[in-house]
């Protein structure tokens, strides 16, 4: 172990120099938990100075013994049998119980453990590539389609919009069946679906399932692929690993809408951009990613603002490196072949250009287009909301905006810290990998797109919001931020395990290791067909009473549209069970509403849903405050007995004025 002086760090080279920065801003950062009860505000800060400490530690320490903990052969060769045998008992559980229950994750961090020790502690010789990655794509397998093959229906909520308009598509064959939604110019997803039901002669929902559902799961090696042509293999497979067990990416791969397949291409987008500027790249190879930017653009458009934000990094990386600031373009050739950087300009105008000109014709709301009603929005909030520290309030959907101290309990404050956990941990590493590519020997354009593509969806996810400014939807973007996170982030454990001393490396290693996989399944974005926190986070997923009872009161309403309904017959229920009944088209979906329960008296609304999960644990009602929080009541309180029963499967009641009283 070689201890360096401070004179020998030369201070004043940029990562050394960023490290020293990133530490004066953390304690810049923490007094801000004074003004504002957030989240990110009360942990980030922690985490930004604890990894560039952890960077800083191994500069000094420069361990150049190369001696790292492994695991005996004969271990390693038994832990691939163990977690097929564990994944195995994650299916039975999950088909016994009925239900993806708190055993099951707990089983599932288990697991995900395992997989990752093997990756981290395994000795070079004992590395077997292939079987990890197999052992990663059926752990992602197995921990989505267990929530899809015992969910009745679907998980989330947008997904029951898509489907109604894939099985028109489906009806009438054509385009025009969506004509006046949004998708008309993005129907990539739609027709993908819509295809394989006809194709395979199965019913909407299997042909999800058995598509987009298949394809999202193998997409994963894609961010092998992207690291492997960065760093060795090792940590390939770690940074798929992590990607893999992300929270965010298992939502949209259970919920599965047109972010899904977004998600699908940019992490296509992202391999073929990143190749282009590791190899000596033919006019195919460009052709190829110019092809698959278009294929975002045609998908969704959340997913091709962020490719935009990711497109717009790597061009400032070509700046960076064309212009040579602060001797970035010195490379070290021991550590990157010298390669010009690759002249993106081109790229970024055409897909600026083609997405200003789709959005500008794809049809929003009665009147206005995408592109101007986007505008429109983002102008008003800047001119209603946006202030520093302008946060709203806790949502209804167990936000990492909420506020832990506010809570009123010890669970209450508890709760948000894991449901960021693992991505708090992901974002530590990624701090240190983002901080070892800044070295001027290691910086090249591909390291360094990724580095400002992370900071940038960063801002939009952290730091905008901070402002008031939610308009980008930041919930939308963690799971494609997680894709340049997980590879900075592997970059980053490669680092501390090559310098730093074996006991902070093992202690680091164990804390990634033995944490990461749990909160990531324990986060509520993995678990939304069953939260793990029901009083905390609302279930997004339906009992087949449930889903019986909407398909009965859009036989008894006669499914009615907001033109053939007044003011007074507005349907009003918790949330999301509202959004299911108006998605589906049981009740007009603007006439279908949350309702807003008094603290004393009683509600005037005239046509109520209750269900018994409103009881038991609870749902989100709009508090007077017009804030939505999970609130238990009793039938009574919904159905008032001045209301009529006009029907009931002793799970769903709905009640309307009784004839007496009108």
């Amino acid at each position: 172990m070689k201890y360096s002086s401070l004179s020998e760090l030369r201070p004043l080279r940029l990562d050394t120099l960023a490290a020293i920065g990133g530490l004066l801003i953390a304690l810049v950062l923490l007094p801000l938990r004074m003004f504002a009860s957030q989240i990110y505000l009360n942990t980030v800060p922690i985490i930004l100075g604890t990894a560039c400490t952890l960077y800083l530690l191994s500069l000094y320490q420069q361990n150049e013994e190369g001696t790292y903990l492994t695991f005996p052969s004969t271990v390693t060769m038994a832990l691939p049998s163990i977690v097929f045998v564990g994944l195995a008992g994650l299916v039975t559980l999950s088909v016994v119980q009925g239900e993806r229950t708190l055993l099951f994750f707990v089983g599932s961090g288990i697991v995900g453990t395992l997989v990752v020790a093997q990756i981290v502690f395994a000795s070079d010789q004992d590395l077997n590539p292939g079987l990890l990655l197999l052992q990663i794509v059926l752990f992602a397998a197995v921990f989505r389609f267990t929530a899809l093959y015992v969910t009745q229906g679907y998980i989330g909520i947008d997904i029951w919009t898509h489907t109604r308009l894939i099985q028109s598509l489906v009806s009438e064959g054509s385009l025009n069946a969506i004509s006046e939604n949004k998708h008309y110019a993005s129907p990539f997803y739609h027709l993908m679906v819509a295809t394989s039901s006809i194709l395979y002669d199965v019913p909407i929902r299997s042909a999800l399932y058995l598509s987009l559902g298949i394809v999202l799961t193998v997409s994963v090696l894609l961010v092998y692929a992207t690291t492997n042509l960065l760093v060795s293999t090792r940590w390939a497979i770690l940074a798929t690993a992590l990607y893999a067990m992300g929270s965010h990416v298992a939502r949209w791969g259970m919920h599965i809408i047109p972010t899904s397949l977004g998600l699908v291409f940019f992490l296509a987008v992202l391999y073929a951009l990143i190749r282009v500027m590791r190899i000596e790249y033919t006019t195919r190879d460009f052709s190829f990613l110019v092809l698959l930017s278009v294929a975002v653009i045609f998908t969704h458009q959340v997913s091709t603002f962020i490719m935009l934000v990711l497109l717009l990094a790597a061009f400032l990386a070509q700046l960076v490196f064309a212009i040579g600031p602060l001797g970035l373009a010195r490379l070290d050739t021991s550590v990157f072949r010298t390669k010009k950087p690759v002249n993106l300009i081109g790229l970024v105008v055409f897909d600026a250009g083609l997405t200003i000109f789709v959005w500008s014709v794809t049809p929003y709301g009665d009147k206005d287009s995408f592109l101007k009603t986007v505008l429109s929005y983002f102008e008003q909030t800047v001119k209603d909301s946006a202030g520093f520290l302008a946060i709203e309030s806790p949502g209804s959907s167990g936000s990492a905006e909420a506020g832990a101290e506010t809570a009123s309990t010890l669970l209450d404050q508890v709760v948000p810290y894991v449901d960021n956990l693992g991505f708090l941990l992901l974002l530590g590493i990624t701090f240190v990998g983002c901080l070892y590519v800044l070295h001027r020997r290691r910086a090249e354009q591909s390291v360094f797109t990724l580095l400002l593509a992370a900071a940038f969806m960063l801002v939009f996810v952290l730091a905008l919001p901070m402002f008031g400014i939610d308009n980008f939807i930041p919930t939308r973007w963690f799971a494609f931020l997680f894709a340049p996170m997980a590879i900075l982030g592997a970059v980053g454990l490669r680092t501390l395990r090559r310098n730093l001393s074996p006991r902070v490396v093992v202690a680091v290693l164990l804390v990634v290791v033995l944490i990461y996989p749990g909160a990531m399944a324990f986060s509520a974005e993995s678990n939304v067909d069953n939260p793990v926190f029901p009083h905390h986070h609302e279930r997004l997923a339906y009992e087949e009473s449930e889903l019986a009872a909407v398909d009965s009161i859009g036989e008894l309403t006669g499914r009615p549209k907001a033109s053939e309904l007044d003011p007074s017959q507005e349907l009003y229920t918790d949330h999301p069970y509202q959004t299911l009944i108006g998605r589906t088209g049981a009740y007009d979906r603007y006439e279908t509403k949350p309702a807003t329960l008094p603290a004393e008296g009683t509600h005037e609304y005239k046509f109520t849903v209750y269900r018994s999960r409103q009881s038991n644990p609870g749902t989100y009602f709009n508090a007077t405050d017009g804030v939505p929080e999970i609130t238990q009541i009793s039938r009574s309180e919904i159905c008032r007995p001045d209301q009529a029963t006009v029907y009931t499967n002793g799970d769903v009641t709905l009640c309307t004025p009784s004839p007496a009283t009108r």
